[in-house]
């Protein structure tokens, strides 16, 4: 794929503008390198309070946005991504598709066929790639074995049309297939409807081929809200706060021998570290155990603050000027909705067969 870049800048356009839509319309406004064109909203009023606070212009139709822009962000749901993506696709326009990439697999290869035919690029919006913890954390990544997520929610309405895998899990699917970097093998998954008809608690166990595996959990019915993941490999322990966009990397220190070597145990008899008792303590922390701190290196993980949002709409335009993939692609978008989808698959038959006989 080569640049399409006008001389005057992308001209770039906005599908929808509810909660999510509003902001990918104030991050395009604000791009340097992009010419925010507008954006198209069903709902009359509601494009009315968008023009009006953000002073962008409203347009009454598709057919009208997609005649003035290059590029196109699809906020509408899910259930239109296939009809909206594939009307910009055949005019050659770029598309960036809010997760999941459709409703379907069938519908998410109407979408990658018509990318093809129109030679336009495809980038899903898993906006957790670009956590400033998961940036931050990407240097100490070295061949995970095993990763642990928590996505937590209280109740809303807002996605309740499908269940929590598509709603919330989808995220963890994909960002934990991208860390681990390898094909799914096996799936184990569970969860129960609360609150609506739609499974709204969900556990999942999947693995890899690598041999890796990750245990995550999401619910949407929850008392606190939480987005933390944990990644343990042989080099360490990655522990992320996904909201907090925060995180730090745990291992043995540099001048230690492995304890799990033949004379590890012996080594750190020799140097005085059975009797220390926490030794080496950051201020403030907790002690996990006896003399873990003498043997552990606690490193703090940081990357630049900027919005998640943001790192995700300058990687689409980045993409696009210089004709590469970008860093989420239509086809990983679809093998994450195919997980998901094979999970949501696996809890309906576990719901169906748990219900009590009549």
């Amino acid at each position: 794929m080569t640049s399409s870049v006008p001389e005057g800048g992308l001209r770039i356009g906005v599908a929808g503008v509810g909660s999510l839509g509003f902001h990918h319309t104030r991050i395009a406004r604000d791009l340097p390198g992009v010419r925010m064109m507008g954006f198209h909203e069903p709902r009359a009023e509601r494009a009315r309070e968008v023009e009006e606070e953000l002073g962008v212009p409203g347009f009454a139709t598709l057919t009208e946005l997609l005649s003035q822009v290059d590029a196109l962000v699809i906020a509408t749901p899910t259930r239109t991504h296939r009809d909206v993506a594939v009307a910009a696709l055949e005019r050659g326009i770029h598309v960036f598709i809010e997760k999941p990439i459709a409703a379907s697999l069938d519908e998410a290869d109407e979408i990658l066929e018509a990318a093809g035919r129109g030679g336009a690029l495809v980038q899903v919006g898993h906006v957790e790639r670009f956590n400033t913890a998961v940036v931050a954390a990407r240097p100490y990544l070295d061949q995970p074995v095993f990763i642990e997520s928590h996505r937590l929610a209280p109740f809303t309405v807002r996605g309740t049309d499908v269940a929590v895998v598509l709603d919330l899990m989808i995220h963890d699917v994909d960002l934990v297939g991208s860390l681990v970097g390898a094909p799914v093998t096996e799936i184990h998954a569970t969860g129960v409807p609360v609150l609506t008809p739609s499974v709204d608690i969900a556990n999942a166990r999947i693995q890899y081929e690598t041999g890796a595996v990750a245990n995550l959990t999401a619910s949407r019915v929850s008392a606190e809200r939480m987005r933390k993941l944990r990644i343990f490999q042989r080099s360490g322990y990655l522990s992320l706060d996904l909201a907090a966009g925060t995180g730090e990397f745990l291992r043995l220190r540099a001048e230690l021998p492995a304890l799990a070597s033949p004379h590890g145990p012996d080594a750190a008899i020799e140097l005085g570290l059975e009797g220390s008792h926490g030794a080496g303590l950051p201020a403030g922390a907790a002690p996990i155990a006896p003399d873990i701190w003498s043997l552990v290196e606690r490193i703090s993980l940081h990357a630049p603050e900027e919005e998640p949002l943001r790192r995700e709409q300058e990687s689409f335009v980045q993409a696009i000027a210089a004709g590469t993939d970008p860093e989420v692609t239509g086809q990983e978008g679809r093998t994450a909705l195919e997980v998901a989808l094979a999970i949501e698959s696996r809890i309906l038959s576990h719901v169906a067969d748990s219900r009590p006989q009549s």
